[in-house]
């Protein structure tokens, strides 16, 4: 029963973020530069009467990747077929999943440098010349059967496009990388969430979100709800529900959010290298076990930002603090040459 309770949580949250993805590309916020180059793709294939060309998603992770592919499958008037890099381990899986797309669908990989190798070198061919070739039988006998496929467009998603082979990533018509957010485009994206949730959030309070928001959208929201609940709970006037700048403040707080949106994983990193390794150099296995937490989440979800922020410097020999991360910890530190000739 408990675990049915859950469940039906966790549809109830899938819900309330789908509601809040911008359904076009004249409604979604931020990205300027990659909105217009996408705007000018669908335009060409609807004028062609044909489908898009592949397109690879490239960035952070909450950055508006997913949305968009979603964007462009309903902005051409195309079906969408939703897939991950971690589900496709077998060349075979990859041909059952092209083997079933209607003409023009839209396939959209999320975390597409996360699948296996035999498949990627399957989907060169089928991003190139719709088909795939079926190996049936084994040893000598073996043979070849190839497989049209209906022409289909291919979204790609990474995080971490570097681990893409070169093949796979010359092979899509458009790469669009996704930077991170301003505080004024983070603003805009929490009034227009607040709207779609029905909370009035003055902008003093849009603006403390904002800030605390890390530069992603996916973020803001995650607060903006946070918020709504401490809002519904403790405020004053329950029934409508408004939030102050006091309520976003005290909310987030309870949350281990900071003024500047690190949270407790970010400042336990910082931590570690400033108070534990004395200000680096570490390594990232060494930090992933004093912190008690996977590298790879380190290095794909801490790091990015705390580097943005000019907090944590990555070397040949490690990661080091900076003077800023140690101003932020209210830790003091002696002069010292901080080795970025390396970086």
């Amino acid at each position: 029963m408990a675990d049915l309770h859950e469940h039906v949580e966790d549809d109830a949250e899938l819900a309330v973020e789908g509601a809040l993805r911008p359904t076009s590309l004249s409604e979604f916020v931020g990205q300027h530069k990659v909105r217009g180059q996408l705007q000018l793709l669908l335009d060409a294939a609807r004028i062609q009467q044909r489908p898009p060309d592949h397109i690879l998603m490239a960035g952070p992770p909450g950055l508006g990747k997913t949305t968009l592919a979603m964007i462009v499958a309903h902005d051409s008037g195309r079906p969408l077929r939703l897939s991950s890099g971690p589900a496709i381990q077998h060349a075979g899986d990859l041909a059952a999943l092209l083997s079933s797309l209607v003409p023009g669908e839209v396939l959209f990989i999320d975390e597409i440098h996360r699948m296996a190798r035999a498949a990627e070198e399957m989907l060169y061919l089928a991003m190139e010349d719709f088909r795939i070739d079926i190996m049936v039988g084994k040893g000598a006998g073996a043979t070849s059967i190839p497989l049209d496929l209906a022409p289909f467009t291919l979204v790609g998603a990474t995080t971490r496009s570097g681990l893409l082979p070169n093949p796979l990533r010359d092979r899509f018509g458009f790469t669009a990388h996704l930077e991170y957010y301003e505080p004024d485009e983070l603003e805009r994206v929490v009034a227009r969430s607040a709207a779609v949730l029905d909370v009035v959030v003055p902008a003093p309070a849009r603006a403390e979100i904002a800030r605390r928001s890390r530069g992603t959208p996916r973020i803001a929201n995650r607060l903006l709800r946070r918020v709504r609940d401490y809002a519904i709970v403790h405020g004053t006037h329950p029934a409508s529900v408004g939030v102050t700048e006091a309520e976003v403040a005290a909310a987030l707080d309870l949350y281990d959010v900071d003024e500047i949106g690190l949270d407790r994983l970010d400042r336990a990193v910082l931590d570690a290298v400033v108070r534990r390794f004395r200000g680096g150099p570490v390594g990232l296995g060494t930090l992933a076990v004093a912190v008690g937490e996977e590298a790879e989440t380190i290095e794909s979800v801490v790091e990015p930002y705390l580097v943005r922020i000019g907090f944590l410097g990555r070397t040949p020999r490690g990661r080091i603090a900076t003077p800023e991360a140690y101003a932020h910890l209210r830790v003091p530190h002696a002069d010292q040459a901080f080795p970025f000739d390396d970086l």
